[in-house]
């Protein structure tokens, strides 16, 4: 080759990697300033707003379901679930139900000493002595009502929170424990920190479970559906939303200390849009000097706002 031709080619070399770096910024430029990433940079701004002079921690992930869009603030920490882990243990009990180990409809027996009588129960108080109810009805009290007896009913038919906490595992949620029952949370404070769970990993397990990864199309619509009635929660995630709103959610809560702390006040949930889409979202806040009041508004304020984002996108 000549000297010119070298000198040609190198030249060519350095004006081919110019146009590339020229296009490479152009499109950085483009999605810095796009009308989405304003609009999500907005979304934080909002969201951060909610949360600043709160004494509180609160973690908050979304995810989008049909387009992927997601949002996490402190995403990977791990937060108290309380009555969240319902969900999760749910999923396993319906897990055995398609695999034909239980049946919707078997009945079970519940004596007077399964019912603790210091604990949230609506169970307990429509069934004072105990009773027979069928699966169906003791998970409709367990995740709907939220019922603490229900949910150690549950348990101790699966074989243990091992069960239910190997079940999750196996199914790619790893940002996930759950160690203790209700019993066990009720005598130690400190053991409902033992039962955790990172926003992301929230907001994945309820993605999944809407893209029916886990149970049959009978099992998922009835859960759809339980969750779907749930009155408990009305002030969190479907708080400040349209009325007529869909919200499939699980609520939990841990109470107050005597030092003036809440270690959890929690919602998690599928939203269904105007347009037909959905997304995840998942609201923690957790060792909270907010009064109960205060808490619950953090969740409402910041769902109505992730609300707001998806329907003007």
């Amino acid at each position: 080759m000549k000297i010119e031709e070298k000198i040609a080619s190198r030249g060519n070399s350095r004006s081919i990697l110019m146009l590339m770096a020229l296009l490479v910024a152009n499109v950085l430029f483009l999605l810095i300033n796009s009308p989405a990433s304003a609009h999500i940079g907005t979304l934080l701004k909002d969201i951060n707003g909610i949360i600043d002079g709160k004494k509180a921690e609160v973690g908050v992930a979304v995810c989008e379901i049909e387009d992927g869009e997601t949002l996490n603030i402190r995403g990977t920490e791990r937060f108290p679930m309380q009555s969240v882990f319902k969900f999760p243990i749910a999923l396993a009990v319906l897990h055995e139900v398609d695999n034909g180990k239980f049946s919707l409809n078997q009945n079970i027996s519940i004596r007077q000493q399964d019912l603790l009588p210091d604990t949230w129960s609506p169970l307990r108080d429509k069934y004072p002595n105990g009773g027979i109810l069928n699966l169906s009805e003791i998970l409709r009290y367990t995740v709907s009502e939220s019922d603490n007896n229900g949910c150690d009913i549950l348990l101790r038919l699966l074989g243990g929170v091992k069960t239910a906490n190997d079940y999750i595992h196996k199914n790619g949620i790893s940002g996930i424990a759950i160690q203790a029952n209700e019993e066990e949370m009720h005598k130690d404070w400190n053991v409902q920190f033992s039962n955790w769970i990172t926003p992301k990993a929230a907001a994945k397990l309820l993605v999944d479970f809407y893209n029916q990864k886990f149970l049959s199309k009978e099992c998922y619509n009835f859960l759809w559906t339980i969750m779907a009635e749930t009155p408990t929660g009305r002030n969190r995630i479907r708080g400040e939303l349209p009325s007529a709103t869909i919200v499939a959610h699980k609520t939990g809560g841990s109470g107050t200390n005597k030092q003036g702390i809440t270690a959890a006040t929690n919602d998690m949930g599928i939203v269904v849009l105007p347009n037909g889409k959905h997304y995840a979202i998942a609201i923690f806040v957790s060792n909270s000097a907010e009064s109960d009041e205060t808490n619950e508004k953090i969740i409402s304020s910041i769902s109505k706002v992730i609300w707001d984002y998806f329907v003007r996108k």
